[in-house]
Parts: structure tokens; C-alpha cells; sequence
């Protein structure tokens, strides 16, 4: 679980600290997600990128409002610690190369109709998985 200071005493240690840190980005940038909790009798909102994290509340709305307050605190006290903040997803830089590990029988499968729709099986593959 992530410790979270005060807004008070992180505002008040950056007034005082005398490096200036590269700022975080956006809370909006995350990747948020509001679910409907059988267990809790609430919404439960989530964040991709800190997995630790979620709020509760019985309004779904005021559930994506906290969270968004939480990673916004937790945000702060990581760049005052000196930790790491997580790049939101939205941001991140992707090769564009996917490895997949298949049963050998799906291989043979899948290069067969590759070389029935006479494509090689990349191509024939990236169409099945946007299709």
C-alpha cells in the first residue's frame, strides 16, 4: 500500500526544497476505469498504472473523482521522495513488434490460412487480431 502525506505538508516541502522536479504528468493522462463492486455494494474506481490503488464511493462519478484526487496526492509524494512516477500508458512509446506464444497446432493453423489468403502470416495475423 502507498503511504500519501498531506497536500499541506507536499506544497509545503516544495516551497522549501530548493531543486526544482520535472513535473508529473497530467492525473488526467491515466488510464481510469469504474466498476460496480457486488462484494462492496459500490463503485470502485481503478488506475492501470498503480495497481495499488481505488476508491469507493456510491457514486460512480464522485468514485473516479477520488481516485483522481489519490493519484494526484500519491503523485506528489513520489517526486518529493524522489521515486519514480509512472508514465501514464497513454504516453508510452510502443515498437509496434508483438511476440506471441501459441500452441503449435494454432501455428500451423494460422500460417495455413495465411498461405490460403496467399499474405504472410504477420500480415495475416494483424488483420485477424483488428478485425
Amino acid at each position: 500500500m502507498v503511504r500519501v502525506a498531506s497536500i499541506d505538508k507536499i506544497e509545503k516541502q516544495a516551497r522549501n526544497s530548493p531543486e526544482k522536479a520535472a513535473a508529473p504528468p497530467p492525473v488526467a493522462h491515466y488510464r481510469y476505469s469504474v466498476q460496480w463492486s457486488p462484494e462492496d455494494q459500490e463503485f470502485v474506481a481503478t488506475v492501470l498504472e498503480f495497481p495499488s490503488l481505488s476508491w469507493l464511493d456510491e457514486d460512480q462519478f464522485e468514485a473516479l473523482r477520488g481516485i483522481e484526487r489519490l493519484v494526484s496526492d500519491v503523485i506528489d509524494e513520489l517526486r518529493h521522495s524522489g521515486d519514480p512516477v509512472p508514465e501514464p500508458i497513454a504516453m508510452q512509446k510502443f515498437s509496434g513488434r508483438l511476440n506471441l506464444r501459441v500452441p503449435p497446432e494454432l501455428h500451423r493453423k494460422l500460417a495455413i490460412e495465411a498461405a490460403n489468403h496467399g499474405v504472410p502470416l504477420n500480415k495475416y495475423a494483424t488483420a485477424r487480431l483488428t478485425a
